[in-house]
């Protein structure tokens, strides 16, 4: 098994990957001496890292025959077909939607370099290019512009989400010459909730490991956030995928009065601890979003305990509970 990486190691390893970041973006920017103006689009957005949509009028008095994105990062290239669809104010747009590939998808033959398809992207900086050609043949190649980034009003939602699948994250960005380009970051470890199921005994977590590879085995513990005491959870593995029952009678029991317990799933070496939660979501604070009530259970030793299930703001998961069979009897 793979040890665990010092805080130090990790610290450099993402100075290294923000630096080669800027770098990138500063290459995917820059503006040839024959290059032609940006291109302002009318609408430009990814959804949940996925699906890719942009659309750019045509320039008035400017006849184009044939047009298609251009999607690139050194000598790999996409082609992604632009169709012509009419403006609501006029004029025409060039359109078109393509699903950007990663990690979860298998190559084929379409990944070759200069070849139309659905884009499979690796981490890094791709750049953005509307090629467009006359009926005399004339081609013109000019990047998609995008305004200053402004503080965006308060939503219940982010702007860019990651791929729910993968945790893969690709977001459109401005470089300092104002070219948008897109910007691919792989996800670290996670330990993702699925769903959590409570019933008349006790509450059944769901889950699923993201990006943690096949070599390790894991275990599940709850932690409680006073003092770090634990409580192993017993978990029923199905690949990346678990399942466990939360130790109620364990967790309550563990000392007198109200406690907060949150959930991690560590290796059996100890070299990797990952906090449970729905990281791989657009929701900007999932303990609004998802409100859950307190409930009572009577667990099969005749103990009831209340108990609250509840995402925190960042969108870890945790439980408050509470023996209450003394205040009842």
């Amino acid at each position: 098994m793979t040890p665990a990486l010092p805080p130090a190691a990790r610290r450099l390893i993402a100075t290294v990957r923000s630096t080669r970041f800027r770098a990138e973006r500063a290459a995917a920017g820059r503006v040839g001496g024959g290059a032609q103006t940006l291109l302002a689009p009318v609408h430009l957005s990814i959804r949940d890292s996925r699906t890719l949509n942009v659309a750019c009028a045509v320039i008035a008095d400017e006849q184009v025959e044939r047009a298609h994105l251009l999607v690139s990062r050194g000598h790999r290239r996409f082609r992604i077909p632009l169709a012509f669809e009419q403006h609501a104010h006029g004029g025409l747009l060039l359109s078109g939607t393509a699903t950007l590939r990663d990690a979860r998808d298998v190559p084929d033959v379409r990944d070759e370099p200069d070849t139309p398809g659905h884009p499979r992207l690796g981490e890094g900086v791709w750049r953005l290019t509307v090629v467009t050609a006359d009926a005399r043949g004339r081609v013109l190649r000019r990047g998609i512009g995008i305004e200053a980034d402004t503080e965006p009003p308060p939503t219940p939602t982010l702007h860019h989400a990651p791929d729910p699948r993968t945790g893969t994250l690709i977001r459109v960005v401005r470089c300092r010459s104002g070219r948008a380009v897109l910007q691919v970051t792989r996800s670290r470890p996670r330990a993702e909730l699925t769903r959590f199921v409570p019933g008349g005994d006790g509450i059944t977590v769901h889950g699923r490991l993201v990006m943690t590879g096949a070599r390790r085995r894991w275990r599940a513990k709850a932690v409680r956030r006073r003092d770090g005491v634990t409580v192993p959870v017993g978990a029923v593995w199905e690949g990346p995928e678990f399942s466990f029952r939360l130790p109620l009678g364990e967790m309550a029991g563990a000392s007198p009065g109200q406690w907060v317990w949150d959930f991690h799933v560590e290796s059996d070496s100890r070299a990797a601890t990952l906090p449970l939660g729905r990281w791989l979501s657009d929701v900007r604070d999932p303990s609004a979003a998802y409100p859950t009530p307190f409930r009572v259970f009577a667990l099969p030793s005749g103990a009831l305990v209340r108990a609250h299930a509840h995402f925190t703001k960042s969108g870890g998961f945790a439980l408050t509970c509470w023996d209450i069979s003394k205040e009842t009897s």
